[in-house]
């Protein structure tokens, strides 16, 4: 490792704060480990959509005009590209140690072809397995194949790669990645937005709420199935969704159909909103399709529920359930409307006590903390400029 001056370490991503989503969460805090062991950090990431909050943080951030679709998100191949293709000559003028690279795989391709050109190692952060839920999906077999490619390049292209949960790492270990070369360094939260503390929304109704990506493989559909029974029980509980995804419109549907007036979207709203809506709902749905090839993902949403006390309804199988069901942060359940309406119904005739809440906060601080995880992540990073 270099020594008597700072390690230059350059971040890039389509993603970074203060856009909202569970890798601009992760990178923010590993890019403030890095600052805390005394790195110098350059980061190049995308020019923030219109309407932004300032945000000027103490380390160089460079961005660049990027395609964005119609929900304003830097989401899907053209877009990722639009990002990528001018990354690459960016990455060859900066000058870096290492140099950190998050999924898609393409931005992963782009950072190792350059990095291969400027001789030095790069990380990979991989917080999923695109190839692996790919196989799950209803696309040509040479598309897939195709990725699983690109991604195995990539994965054994990097000095380290970072996982975010074991699973992962198994999964990243099936592209012949030496286990010497693969890291677990689990996602948390920032303690300090989702916690107990702090205002929460004057609802006028009780409601259960769904936080972060809407996508296919989560399935948070089964939710807006099951609430038709909840409503046999208690007919004034609604479902609030706060995100983005390309499962949305489907969402908006089901529930038009399933449930009117009792399903509300309110968009992609900052941390400290979503926490605020968090505390004060009867419970927080997290969902899990089986059979997608997601069933090792491990929720952030888990994590920022429990930070602010509030208990968990899993529906699905794989570790996310796992860490419902042995961390006693709520209720686990079949991918069923019947199965999911059943918790439901449990949960809201059961409020949990101060005791309860309590004991999910101090999980989630002693477990999930953010910032560990960026300290963690850190030092990963440097040690690959060694």
């Amino acid at each position: 490792m270099k020594t008597g001056k700072p390690l230059k370490v350059t971040v890039a991503s389509r993603l970074f704060a203060p856009e909202v989503g569970a890798a601009a969460f992760r990178l923010e805090a590993l890019v403030h480990g890095l600052l805390e062991q005394g790195a110098d950090v350059t980061v190049l990431t995308t020019r923030l959509p219109s309407g932004s909050p300032v945000f000027t943080p103490p380390y160089k951030l460079k961005r660049w005009p990027v395609l964005r679709d119609a929900g304003g998100y830097v989401r899907g191949y053209v877009q990722y590209l639009s990002f990528d293709i001018p990354a690459f000559f960016r990455l060859l003028a900066t000058s870096a140690d290492v140099v950190v690279s998050e999924p898609p795989p393409t931005t992963g391709v782009v950072v190792a072809l350059s990095s291969l050109l400027r001789r030095r190692p790069f990380v990979y952060y991989a917080a999923d397995i695109w190839s692996e839920a790919l196989a799950a999906m209803d696309v040509l077999p040479i598309v897939k194949k195709s990725l699983a490619v690109v991604e195995g390049f990539v994965l054994r292209s990097a000095v380290q790669v970072i996982a975010v949960s074991e699973p992962v790492a198994e999964q990243v270990a099936k592209f012949n990645v030496p286990l010497e070369r693969i890291s677990v360094v689990s996602n948390g939260v920032n303690t300090s937005i989702f916690k107990a503390q702090g205002p929460s929304p004057l609802a006028e109704k009780p409601y259960l709420i769904y936080t972060g990506t809407m996508s296919e493989w989560q399935g948070a559909e089964i939710f807006i199935q099951a609430l038709p029974y909840v409503h046999e029980k208690f007919p004034d509980v609604e479902i609030r969704f706060f995100g983005q995804g390309t499962d949305e419109a489907h969402l908006e549907a089901t529930a038009l159909r399933l449930a009117p007036g009792s399903v509300h979207f309110g968009g992609v709203v900052p941390p400290d909103q979503a926490a605020a809506w968090i505390r004060g709902a009867v419970g927080a749905l997290v969902s899990i399709k089986p059979g997608q090839g997601y069933d090792f993902a491990k929720p952030t949403k888990i994590y920022a529920a429990a930070g602010c006390g509030t208990p968990v309804v899993f529906s699905g199988q794989g570790a996310g359930a796992q860490i419902v069901e042995e961390g006693n942060l709520g209720i686990a359940c079949d991918y069923d409307p019947r199965a999911v309406a059943e918790s439901l119904i449990e949960l809201l005739s059961t409020p949990a006590t101060a005791a309860d809440q309590q004991y999910r906060i101090k999980w989630v601080v002693e477990n999930a903390s953010l910032e560990a995880a960026g300290k963690q992540a850190a030092k990963v990073v440097l040690g690959a400029a060694s």
